[in-house]
């Protein structure tokens, strides 16, 4: 038996919990043995993404001892859309050349 952390964080709160599974185990899982998809609603069981310590892993990737299982959340942004929108708003405000896009050039 191996003891590895699942790990599920909201902006307000984190769930960590400690679960022993058997060498060969996935991540995937490690997570539904942890109980954590009971504990926290939020998650959705049927669209996982995980990662392990900070890297994302496939859902069949097999855990090791001491290893951190983190379920990620949906992100609310596309980061693309994101920048494209600050680099639009940065060319409207004069911050940004409206052809090239880098900075104007300051004539002294």
């Amino acid at each position: 038996m191996i003891t590895v952390e699942v790990v599920f964080a909201l902006p307000t709160t984190a769930t960590s919990l400690l679960v022993e599974v058997p060498v060969g185990t996935t991540a995937e899982q490690a997570v539904i043995k942890s109980g954590i998809i009971e504990k926290c609603p939020e998650i959705d069981a049927n669209n996982l993404t995980l990662g392990i310590w900070n890297r994302t892993c496939k859902l069949n990737q097999e855990v090791k001892d001491g290893d951190r299982i983190e379920i990620y959340r949906p992100l609310i942004a596309d980061p693309k859309d994101a920048r494209r929108r600050r680099a639009e708003k940065a060319k409207e405000e004069g911050r940004a050349n409206k052809i090239t896009g880098g900075r104007p050039l300051n004539k002294a």
